[in-house]
């Protein structure tokens, strides 16, 4: 594929100085502040928060992401130490206030397409304790189970393959839904404490502390203003270039990846290895399209980078939430139905892997095409 080369970080362009940097790094500062000020006022601290409080840490963690992905592109003209100390502490940070959305939206993600699947209606929290039935069964016994469910899972994407037993699904997905809303309510509430705890503790207020510096003086090297910032974007640019490259898109052009689903349902939890040249994709992306605002501010936003970012979030959502259902069938002791519709909707969600790489290919080559 050929590669593209985006005006914004084009090097004949104006040379732009630490200034533009600078003035980036005080502008996100002081949105953390804000963002930080508004947690506080609308009882962050309150289980589950109100909507303004959820609001504010997802501007928490956007402020924190910028600050650290800007300290990371830029590094040359920042103080070395000062930069090494706290990108890692706004990695925590972001990190940590993820985990309860994250888990939230994974339930509600695997909740709709069990109902869409099956056509069973849930509360998910009615029958929790069924979801443990007293059928015979180990973690390895439980994951071959969803094996065999497979190939039924596969024609939601696959139309070679034959539809899933309707009948067998919802008797299945009443109990996997409450399955898996068992485990990943207990997962948020645990990132809630967890979240809860970073906030409150003296590692998050030397981060706050240093954030409340940084809004009015950024610790730039000596040399800083003779440096420009376009080289620097180019290389985040160059980076994101060499990892789409690398990825299997002629894999993704196809619909469906049967290697994908074979993986997923093995009695190995680790994370499908398809999946991880992806997920840096989607990093990358972010670097590139947050060094494009240092350089351009408002004037920085690409809607195809968007659309190609967009459709990374959903391949990652998809891939997390698949896992989150491979790890709920290697249950022991669930009932062979439950595990049957858990591997329906486990099969799914790596289509839905599949279509997200299939919107990403294509986003990509219209920007190829755009800018030739």
């Amino acid at each position: 594929m050929a590669q593209q080369h985006l005006d914004p970080t084009d090097a004949t362009a104006g040379a732009v100085t630490a200034d533009a940097l600078a003035g980036y790094l005080r502008a996100q500062a002081t949105e953390f502040l804000r963002a930080l000020r508004q947690h506080r006022e609308n009882g962050g601290a309150a289980a589950g928060g109100s909507e303004a409080s959820v609001d504010a840490a997802r501007a928490l963690r956007r402020s924190a992401r910028r600050i650290s992905a800007s300290l990371h592109t830029f590094r040359p003209l920042l103080d070395p130490d000062w930069s090494e100390r706290i990108r890692p502490e706004l990695a925590w940070l972001s990190g940590t206030l993820a985990l309860e959305h994250a888990y939230e939206a994974r339930l509600e993600r695997l909740l709709l397409a069990l109902h869409r699947l099956s056509g069973a209606a849930f509360p998910a929290q009615a029958g929790a304790a069924d979801a443990f039935a007293p059928a015979a069964g180990s973690r390895a016994a439980g994951a071959a189970r969803v094996g065999a469910a497979a190939p039924a899972g596969a024609a939601s994407g696959n139309p070679g393959t034959p539809a899933p037993d309707r009948g067998n699904l919802t008797v299945g997905a009443a109990k996997a839904g409450a399955l898996l809303d068992r485990q990943l309510t207990l997962a948020r509430t645990r990132a809630h404490s967890t979240a809860l705890q970073a906030l409150g503790s003296s590692r998050f207020h030397a981060v706050a502390d240093t954030i409340a510096v940084l809004a009015s003086e950024v610790p730039l090297t000596p040399a800083a203003h003779t440096i420009d910032l376009h080289p620097l974007a180019q290389a985040a640019e160059d980076r994101l270039q060499d990892a789409v490259t690398a990825l299997p898109l002629v894999t993704a052009g196809h619909p469906y990846n049967a290697e994908a689903l074979i993986h997923g349902l093995s009695p190995d939890p680790s994370p499908h290895p398809q999946d991880a040249p992806w997920h840096q994709v989607r990093l990358l992306l972010r670097l590139h399209r947050y060094a494009r605002e240092v350089l351009h501010g408002g004037d920085g936003v690409d809607v195809r980078l968007l659309t190609a970012g967009e459709a990374l979030d959903r391949h990652r959502d998809a891939s997390e939430a698949a896992g989150a259902a491979a790890q709920a069938a290697r249950t022991p002791r669930i009932a062979p139905a439950t595990a049957y519709a858990l591997g329906v909707l486990h099969a799914d969600q790596r289509h839905e892997v599949e279509a997200a790489r299939f919107a990403f290919q294509q986003a990509w080559q219209k920007e190829t095409v755009g800018t030739a």
